[in-house]
């Protein structure tokens, strides 16, 4: 299993202000990596302020502590930014918890838990940062959508939920924006080697071989591989797109049947 070296394709991201939610690790951390190898300047938000602070240590990004489903917390996170570089270039919303439960037994505050970061926390960010990026008539928003924004998976039915309302958030806002300079997209990962996934479907060795026996390319994504989609859409190389949502997933979508593992 091999992905694209990491430094074979440069967006032209240097001087960059960007923003990632969620950023401590998994996707985001992978996602403020790719902006730091560029020379952006990276904004790494998360409550896990342990973890958060040893990523942004390590990129030598700036972390700030943020919980996106409170609009005092995201606004001051904003207002941080602004102070500190005068603008922002690229916000990914990328911010999410799941919690698995079998349908029937789903706790109303799970329900809402979900829906509290995964929706709520990516609209307040979006709108808070989307006011900074029209007043300079400038800007990209990249929010984390999911494969199981279409696909359903039972025991994951508020996280699906909220993946179905990113993709009409993105283009309700992709369209809101449009003559601000604005783009807002979506990216729609597939099975990823993250954290989450090992603790939502990579739980045992049949159900890993469930994920590749509808996944075409026979193996996980990368983090990397995500991060790189990311970057394309917070570049100018993307300056054409918008409200779009791009999938990544090893060719699953486009798969009717099983494949042998």
């Amino acid at each position: 299993m091999n992905s694209m070296n990491k430094n074979s394709i440069n967006f032209g991201l240097s001087g960059r202000v960007c923003i990632v939610t969620g950023g401590a690790q998994g996707i985001g951390a992978a996602c403020a990596q790719r902006f730091a190898s560029e020379q952006a300047h990276v904004i790494v938000s998360d409550v896990n302020d342990e973890e958060g602070e040893k990523c942004a240590s390590r990129l030598g990004a700036t972390y700030l502590h943020c919980d996106v489903g409170d609009k005092q917390q995201v606004h001051a996170l904003v207002a941080s930014v602004m102070q500190k570089f005068g603008r922002i270039d690229v916000l990914v919303n990328n911010a999410g918890i799941f919690k698995v439960a079998d349908f029937l037994d789903i706790e109303e505050h799970d329900f809402d838990a979900v829906l509290r970061v995964n929706i709520k926390g990516a609209f307040l960010m979006g709108q808070a940062v989307a006011r900074e990026m029209a007043r300079q008539g400038s800007g990209s928003i990249i929010n984390m959508s999911s494969v199981n924004s279409v696909l359903a998976i039972p025991n994951l039915a508020s996280y699906n939920v909220s993946k179905g309302g990113i993709n009409q958030l993105t283009r309700v806002m992709a369209l809101a924006l449009a003559d601000k300079g604005v783009r807002v997209n979506a990216v729609a990962p597939g099975t990823i080697a993250t954290e989450l996934a090992a603790k939502a479907v990579l739980t045992s060795e049949e159900a890993r071989n469930k994920v590749m026996s509808r996944t075409p390319m026979k193996r996980l994504g990368t983090p990397e591989e995500v991060a790189d989609a990311v970057a394309w859409l917070a570049s100018d190389a993307s300056s054409y797109v918008t409200a779009d949502i791009i999938t990544i997933d090893g060719g699953r979508m486009a798969l009717n049947y099983t494949v042998s593992v």
